[in-house]
């Protein structure tokens, strides 16, 4: 009996029987693996390819002759003005933004973490922005922002004697007011991100700390900032992504004006792959974007892992 439960296990397999039956087993894996894999090779990894392809030619994407001009194109960006432009927009709304919105989203969690009545009512208020369509919410901000006492926010200013603003047609004004707009439709998925991280520290540090004689800014300051790290750094890093991929704000808003105080670089992307058909050039900028943003991404993990190690 004890040959039999021997040969019957897969322990009692022959090297030949073991090794087919792991073959089988991986295939089986990889025939389930396959619909996702084929998503990801023919939506995704397949137009990363081409993309960098094409910022190897010189395309309008109706000539069907496409030269090859190696790297001109990525050299062409080092010169190019408006791109130059572009990058200075972005990332001056990126930093902005999110200096404003991950403190604002923090205030208003802690605030919201406290037991007070209808707080439920008060996270659902400041989470609707988020889930909003961006082109009715920019509509929305489009009529707020006009430039005649129309608008509320002119309206209102004209109630106290101010005189009515330009807001989206000032070169002044206009990235500051789609800042605010940013802000707006961020703040309530950092509030509730920052929410959870909050509900996740223990009641006995503070509890231990209180003990001590804290205060509450030492709270804030010992506690809750440092278990809230990892939190902290999740939001930085995808606010930051998030804010250099910026399309739709200056789309529906401002087309990119005015005097070009408000072009993006995937906006720039947008005009010349789309309005101008210099498709090679636009692959290229989006390069140049991707390898900002990797840049930026791997510059965040290297202070964040100094910090750990610093803290440690």
């Amino acid at each position: 009996m004890a040959v039999d439960a021997a040969v019957g296990s897969p322990a009692g397999l022959g090297p030949r029987s073991r090794t087919r039956r792991r073959l089988l087993e991986n295939v089986e894996a990889w025939l389930f693996l396959l619909p996702a894999a084929a998503v990801l090779a023919v939506f995704h990894f397949f137009p990363i390819l081409y993309a960098f392809f094409v910022s190897l030619l010189r395309w309008n994407m109706i000539d069907p002759v496409r030269p090859f001009v190696g790297v001109e194109n990525y050299v062409r960006l080092a010169g190019d003005e408006k791109f130059l432009t572009a990058l200075g927009n972005t990332t001056y709304y990126a930093v902005v933004s999110v200096a404003v919105a991950l403190p604002l989203a923090l205030l208003f969690a802690a605030l919201l973490n406290r037991r007070i009545t209808g707080v439920s009512w008060y996270r659902t208020a400041f989470f609707i922005p988020y889930v909003t369509p961006l082109a009715a919410g920019a509509m929305a901000w489009g009529w707020l922002y006009h430039p005649d006492r129309f608008g509320l926010l002119n309206y209102l200013l004209d109630k106290t004697g101010v005189p009515p603003q330009q807001w989206l047609l000032d070169p002044r004004q206009a990235m500051p007011a789609l800042i605010a707009v940013a802000v707006w439709g961020t703040l309530g998925r950092d509030i509730v991100i920052f929410l959870a991280g909050l509900q996740y520290i223990g009641a006995e540090y503070y509890e231990a700390a209180q003990m001590d004689g804290a205060t509450g800014w030492q709270l804030f300051r010992h506690i809750t900032l440092p278990l809230l790290s990892p939190t902290t750094y999740f939001l930085l890093v995808i606010s930051m992504i998030g804010a250099f991929k910026v399309f739709a704000l200056p789309l529906f808003l401002t087309g990119g004006g005015p005097l070009d105080r408000t072009l993006t670089i995937v906006y720039s992307i947008y005009q010349q792959g789309f309005q101008y058909f210099r498709m090679g050039y636009a692959s290229a900028q989006a390069y140049a974007l991707f390898a900002i943003i990797f840049l930026i991404t791997l510059a965040q993990r290297q202070i964040a892992a100094r910090r750990v190690h610093y803290d440690a």
